[in-house]
């Protein structure tokens, strides 16, 4: 019996899976917060969680490990990264400054080298090693990492190819190439691709190694694979090399997973197309799948500012979970989300000091804007403070103090929210407040942490909304259940090209609200009053996981008229889904007419070839890509590998009263498809030239 490992860090819970791989059956799972400051310490707790669970088997039978992980998404999103030196042959500095573009370079290390190539392939100017040589010497100490980029070098990448042996000869570090990660055209997209993959090297090697060192320690020696933003999986050495590939990896993973229980549960799953909703503590994510697999953005995935080149998973991604901050507007209205906060019945369950504070505040409510919150000391400063900011974190030292008594206490009053807000941006404090996970157990929903600290937010909450607790907390449960039907609407429509803006289309939010509310009046309301009865029917169904998703999704596919499937295990259907992926390696090759109407230009991995016939190119392709595909899954970490070719010409008719077209170029895709091995770990290397 070979046992599978399955691990996710997500933004709120590290959930870990046992599974019996042959079978994909789920046998036995667990959970533990995650440890933003040290992700490994939340995965071991969560390994050792689930080999305590009955029925577990003895670590040393664990023959695969798999990692989901937030870090790559969230180092982007918050700026973080290693020091890196992006290099850029062939382009045009002047260019780049006269057209905004320096901003989207992410580093401020920028060399520019003589160099590159044109549309064709042809170099358009000798490389420039000396200059090259000097840099890198130049930066010796000072960067831990480097990313080469070169103009049209999707075209021909062997100045990327010189320059990255030439940096690896000299330095040893980590050098990424734009060829390596895209096919694409697009120079300023490629070269931000590039440095945000070079900033993550060492990041994501960290990681790797901290777990590597977790799971020794467990007696557990199983090779280690980590989840594509595509789902599929990718050894660990590999990912450490291309780390922009893991962006978007745990709602890729959240998708596969979905898919993968509901066909172990018995789902009639035949028609291959269904809508994964992941309800986590933090957001709310929306994959399309077909027969088993998630689409794919082929704009390239967007991460925070960042458009990137990486083929990830199109998923719609609202701040909307069980732990999305619940609080009473100044019109005695609830907000839910987009912020997280700690919920207040975890706060009080690791510091029950704060309930005597609690009950104070629920007898005689503070202000609104300050009711039932609390903040926590955050991450170390990596800046100066301000002598304001300083005196906040001292008062945070000592452990959590309430927002209504910091304000009161502060000189600045209500302008220290301001403050208060900048801090917790930058993770400098953490918050807690009421959530939809505390109105659960309030209601008795959920008895996970203490109960009373619930209560008692939801009673001070409920004397602003001018209503009793207990409906306050039906609101909040309503609230998200339709938030999650709006944010599913919105993914349907924006894949059909219809991009919604309900701000801007008052008629259609109108419409949109008629259909959710339809059986439902909100405690403060009459409901809605129009002749108009509306409908909305979403064709296909429903798979919702996450550990939140039996208490909200229920109400969101009756809003929508369609059939839900919540599966066994569905709370970690992330886990799951790493555990489960398969490795998928894919490349493009181009074939393209040069100037003189009669040679044809093929466009490989690694250097150009040119043909006088279109059928001799793409066998010729053929001939070369299958080797190459079935080396670069076997470096992926893949067994049992299928290498699949497909073309599409692309024609333009020359004239309309001709019958025949003008050949622009053929497109040919290879994907390398196999299975995870379980075979020992053995060093990467680089792919055979």
């Amino acid at each position: 019996m070979t046992i599978a490992l399955g691990i996710d860090t997500g933004g709120t819970y590290t959930d870990a899976v046992l599974i019996e791989y042959e079978l994909g059956q789920v046998l036995c799972s667990a959970k533990a917060l995650t440890t933003r400051r040290d992700l490994s310490v939340g995965i071991g707790e969560a390994i050792d969680a689930v080999l305590r669970q009955r029925g577990a088997p003895d670590p040393s039978e664990v023959r695969l490990a798999a990692l989901s992980t937030t870090l790559a998404t969230n180092a982007i999103v918050e700026g973080q990264g290693s020091p890196a030196c992006l290099v850029l042959i062939g382009y045009d500095p002047d260019l780049i400054q006269r057209y905004g573009f320096e901003d989207q370079l992410v580093t401020d290390d920028v060399v520019y080298l003589a160099g590159g190539h044109d549309a064709h392939g042809d170099e358009a100017a000798p490389l420039d090693e000396a200059a090259l040589l000097d840099a890198v010497r130049a930066r010796q100490g000072r960067v831990e990492a480097f990313g080469v980029s070169g103009y049209f070098g999707v075209r021909n990448p062997a100045h990327e190819l010189r320059a990255q042996e030439l940096i690896h000869e000299l330095t040893g570090l980590p050098v990424t190439c734009g060829h390596e990660l895209t096919t694409r055209l697009n120079s300023v997209r490629r070269a931000t691709t590039v440095a945000l993959n070079a900033r993550l090297v060492p990041l994501l090697r960290e990681l790797i190694q901290n777990l590597r060192h977790t799971l020794a320690q467990r007696s557990i020696a199983a090779p280690l694979m980590v989840v594509k933003g595509d789902g599929s999986l990718v050894r660990a050495e590999w990912a450490m090399l291309r780390p922009i590939e893991t962006i978007l990896s745990g709602p890729a993973a959240s998708a596969v997973g979905a898919w993968h229980l509901a066909c172990q549960a018995g789902e009639d799953l035949s028609d291959g197309a269904l809508w994964s909703v992941d309800v986590g503590g933090t957001t709310t994510d929306i994959a399309s799948l077909r027969n088993g697999r998630p689409g794919l953005n082929p704009e390239g995935a967007q991460v925070g500012r960042w458009r990137t080149m990486v083929e990830a998973v199109d998923v719609h991604t609202v701040g909307l979970g069980g732990d999305s901050h619940v609080r009473v507007t100044t019109d005695h209205k609830l907000a839910i989300g987009p912020r997280r906060v700690v919920p207040l019945s975890l706060l009080a369950q690791q510091h029950p000091e704060v309930i005597e504070d609690l009950r104070i505040q629920a007898v005689d409510p503070p202000r609104a804007e300050v009711a039932a919150q609390f903040l926590q000391a955050g991450r170390q400063a990596q800046r100066s403070l301000t002598e304001a900011e300083t005196v906040i974190l001292e008062r945070l030292a000592s452990g959590p103090i309430s927002l209504a008594a910091l304000v009161q206490q502060s000189r600045y009053g209500m302008l220290e929210l301001r403050r208060i807000e900048r801090l917790a941006n930058e993770r400098l404090i953490v918050q807690s407040g009421f959530t939809p996970t505390d109105a659960l157990h309030a209601l008795g929903g959920l008895e996970l942490w203490n109960v009373e600290a619930a209560r008692l937010g939801a009673q001070t909450l409920a004397t602003h909304c001018q209503c009793a607790a207990e409906s306050l907390c039906q609101d909040v449960i309503e609230g998200v259940s339709r938030r999650a039907a709006r944010a599913l609407v919105s993914k349907v429509l924006t894949d059909e090209a219809r991009v919604p803006n309900w701000e801007g289309e008052p008629t259609a939010a109108l419409l949109l609200e008629q259909a959710l509310s339809k059986g439902y009046v909100p405690s403060d309301e009459q409901g809605l009053c129009s002749e108009l009865a509306c409908t909305l029917v979403l064709r296909r169904p429903v798979v919702a996981i996450g550990a939140p998703a039996h208490a909200y999704m229920p109400r969101t596919a009756e809003m929508l008229h369609t059939r839900l499937v919540i599966p066994p295990h569905a709370e970690v259907a992330n886990a799951v889904g790493a555990a489960v992926g398969g490795v998928v390696q894919r490349q493009r090759v181009l074939i393209t007419p040069l100037e003189d109407g009669k040679t044809l230009r093929l466009h490989l991995p690694h250097g150009v070839r040119d043909f006088r016939g279109l059928e001799e190119a793409v066998a010729y392709a053929h001939n070369q890509m299958v080797p190459w595909m079935e080396s670069l899954a076997r470096q992926a970490g893949a067994v049992q590998i299928e290498v699949h070719m497909e073309r599409s010409d692309a024609k333009l008719r020359d004239h309309v009263d001709r019958q025949d077209k003008l050949y622009l170029d053929t497109e040919l895709t290879f994907t390398a498809v196999g299975r995870p091995s379980p075979a020992v770990r053995e060093e990467i290397g680089q792919v055979s030239k």
